[in-house]
């Protein structure tokens, strides 16, 4: 990470100051040089006034006249460009710092995503290397307008809390790029989420490591990036350089939750391709109301279907055992049939209770 001291270099001056002593020394007027080089007098007084850059063309005819090498005007004028774009640089970094304000840099730095620090400008410096962007505008043009026009971003501008989202998405584009993938199968993928269904209904410890390692055989990139403060986001999906992902928070804790977040984005990609991106919890400009919902009906399918919930209703009331043999009837988890029923408000929150997992995805 870079340091704010990298930005405030001790003062430099433009490459004329030493010209302008050598053509004193040398007791040469201005127009003699211009005469000399064979370059129009209002050229060489722009040079002269540091008005104007030396190019390398210039440092070639200079060295004739001056008999100092080229590459030592070259260097100078190098030194002084990137002194002038250092200045520009404490001027793009001071004027983004209710921008920074605006993130929860704490929790970033407790999950590791940029370094500690309570200055504002390292702060600010830091966000600008997380995102990949020199300032905070070109920030908004990529999550506030969409200007870049990709699956792996939406328009967060009408959202609440839109730059702790973006970190969070932004933290899924730096995971993703450190998983190696084959090409997406779709219908590997499809085939997969049988195996998938199974793990479900056994939940055994090692769940999520069984979950991301078939979902990557067919193509599909599942990992989890911890919830920030005030983001209800349960998962998302998008494709990022010709590769679906998940990114899921295990924002409830509880394997109910987390299974149907996890097929309602799985329905994502198999039904709606790579131009759609989902934020689940989130509500922004480009969610699609009917893919959602479509999404939905694809979750409940694969983790207990309307049919299901109805042969279970039916047969109310239910007991422990009752619960346990529909779990298996159905190849399902217990915890995905009272968590559906606790939903509907059709059973107390404090029946079945004991059926539903809590999960730690940290330790992933």
């Amino acid at each position: 990470m870079a340091t704010l001291n990298e930005y405030y270099p001790q003062e430099v001056f433009h490459p004329c100051e030493t010209l302008n002593e050598k053509l004193e020394e040398m007791r040469m007027s201005r127009k003699e040089f211009a005469l000399r080089t064979g370059k129009p007098e209002k050229t060489i007084i722009a040079v002269l006034k540091g008005e104007s850059s030396i190019t390398s063309e210039m440092a070639v005819l200079f060295e004739n006249i001056t008999k100092i090498p080229a590459h030592f005007w070259l260097n100078k004028q190098a030194k002084f460009n990137e002194y002038k774009a250092r200045l520009k640089r404490k001027y793009d970094v001071e004027q983004a710092e209710e921008w920074t304000r605006n993130f929860p840099y704490a929790e970033m730095a407790k999950n590791n995503w940029v370094p500690t620090t309570r200055k504002i400008e390292e702060k600010t410096i830091n966000l600008f290397e997380y995102f990949a962007v020199s300032t905070h505008d070109a920030w908004n043009k990529l999550y506030m307008e969409s200007e870049l026009k990709v699956a792996a971003y939406a328009s967060l501008k009408h959202t609440h809390e839109p730059h702790a989202i973006s970190a969070w998405l932004r933290q899924g584009e730096l995971q993703s790029e450190q998983i190696k993938s084959p090409e997406y199968n779709k219908i590997e993928f499809k085939k997969t989420l049988q195996a998938i269904k199974n793990i479900m209904a056994k939940h055994p410890e090692d769940f999520f490591q069984q979950l991301q390692k078939l979902c990557l055989q067919a193509g599909v990139k599942v990992f989890y990036t911890p919830k920030l403060p005030k983001v209800p986001i349960s998962g998302s999906t998008r494709w990022i350089k010709n590769a679906p992902i998940i990114q899921l928070t295990a924002r409830y804790k509880q394997n109910d939750r987390f299974w149907f977040t996890f097929f309602h984005e799985a329905g994502h990609i198999l039904l709606h391709g790579k131009k759609y991106i989902s934020l689940e919890g989130i509500d922004f400009s480009e969610a699609d109301p009917r893919k959602e919902q479509q999404a939905h009906i694809f979750a409940e399918e694969w983790t207990f279907s309307k049919e299901q919930e109805k042969e279970v209703l039916a047969a109310t009331p239910l007991n422990k055992d009752d619960i346990i043999a529909f779990a298996e009837k159905f190849n399902t988890h217990p915890a995905m049939i009272i968590g559906r029923l606790q939903h509907k408000e059709l059973i107390p929150y404090s029946i079945g209770r004991e059926f539903i997992k809590s999960i730690d995805l940290n330790n992933n």
